[in-house]
């Protein structure tokens, strides 16, 4: 099993300190862990709203449409018999079971099981997921509700996202409703289903915790404004959906936090916005095409020259010679720690944004297309410079 160590919470939300490791051993109890939530066997072994009457309290439900409006006047017991066991049975049929193994090979010697969930997208067989659900070079199952199974074909993944496409021989299928995930509350009912521990069409309950959370994949890249959520989920449930009380999709749950290799009330997942983009290019062109600004960094603090004035930015550390902001943008060309080292460019501001860390560049750039221009504010020897840069296609070796 691989998963992440964390030396404390605060690195949950910073990424610094991160090790990525196997262990087939023991863990110490004081290691906090993020479990990407596929269950690994170890070898060798906006709209209208309308109002629910919840125990004489009026709650006001906001984004339904008219025809999709029901009133309940129910106590808060009430409200879980009608609506969750309605929401799991029109859900169900669009939520699968997905198994891979990778054979005994001189590399693995035993062989790799992984499980993990689905959500069906289309009614002739297209599914999303988690990209760690997918081993590599291996044919997937899928699972259906009713217990039919298919070979699964591999469209395509997109490892940054963690998320990938798969594609069965099936037709009549029902698609999942996907939600919108820009508008949600905190505090709000968060349900899950999926396959944890291989226990099939488990259904969990909770809220959404907090949003806006960040962490890292196994692979090293940084999910973005993940949905936090205290809903029960567990290694298995990858891949599978976070719903709203309406029964759609808002998230791909992905990943836990925790001690002790179990649940502890602190799951993250992936937005539906971001999957439902993802998927749409995977689908259609087999690739996810990325704007590029063709530099690296790092978080800039006084630490790093305490003669600056600058309270915060994005360091550029290198300049890739193939990308847009060669010749504008300068790192510090691998000096750091030597005598007289060179400080690179430190970002104060993009399009108007305040730049406060390495982490705000990035997601600028991931909320621009190929070909957009940008106005970068930056520091260099004490001063102010401003510089236009059009954003390159990402190759695809990065």
């Amino acid at each position: 099993m691989s998963f992440l160590i964390v030396k404390n919470l605060s690195q949950v939300m910073k990424f610094k300190g991160y090790l990525i490791a196997g262990f087939s051993g023991g863990l110490i109890a004081s290691i906090f862990i993020i479990f990407f939530l596929m269950y690994h066997p170890i070898p060798l072994a906006g709209g209208n709203s309308a109002f629910l009457y919840i125990n004489g309290s009026r709650m006001q439900v906001s984004g339904l449409n008219d025809k999709n409006v029901n009133l309940y006047i129910i106590n808060g017991q009430d409200m879980r018999d009608e609506i969750i066991p309605k929401i799991f049975k029109e859900t169900l049929p669009s939520v699968v079971h997905i198994t891979s193994t990778l054979k005994n090979t001189s590399i693995h010697p035993f062989p790799i099981n992984s499980s993990g969930s689905g959500i069906i997208l289309t009614s002739n067989g297209y599914i999303l997921t988690n990209n760690h659900v997918i081993i590599s070079q291996t044919k997937s199952t899928v699972v259906l509700y009713n217990g039919k199974e298919y070979k699964a074909n591999l469209i395509g993944r997109d490892p940054i996202t963690d998320i990938a496409i798969i594609k069965i021989p099936a037709t009549n299928l029902k698609p999942a409703h996907l939600g919108n995930s820009s508008k949600l509350q905190i505090g709000v009912a968060a349900i899950a289903i999926g396959n944890p521990f291989r226990f099939t069409n488990t259904l969990t309950v909770g809220v959404i915790s907090a949003l806006n959370r960040s962490f890292r994949t196994n692979g090293g890249y940084v999910i973005y404004n993940a949905i936090q959520t205290d809903a029960a989920i567990n290694p298995g449930n990858s891949g599978g959906p976070l719903l709203n009380l309406k029964g759609e999709v808002i998230g791909i749950n992905t990943a836990i936090f925790s001690t002790t290799a179990a649940f502890q009330g602190i799951g993250l997942a992936i937005p539906i916005n971001n999957a439902k983009k993802v998927a749409q290019d995977i689908i259609t062109i087999g690739r996810v095409p990325r704007a590029w600004m063709g530099i690296t960094g790092k978080d800039f603090t006084h630490k790093l020259d305490e003669n600056t004035s600058i309270n915060a930015g994005a360091l550029v550390v290198s300049v890739d010679p193939r990308g847009p902001s060669y010749g504008i943008l300068r790192g510090n060309n691998g000096t750091f720690g030597k005598k007289n080292f060179t400080l690179g460019d430190i970002i104060v501001e993009i399009d108007g944004r305040k730049i406060r860390d390495m982490n705000d560049v990035i997601q600028v750039v991931l909320s621009h297309k190929i070909g957009d221009k940008i106005k970068v504010k930056f520091f260099r020897e004490g001063k102010l410079y401003e510089a236009e840069i059009t954003m390159a296609e990402r190759p695809k070796n990065l």
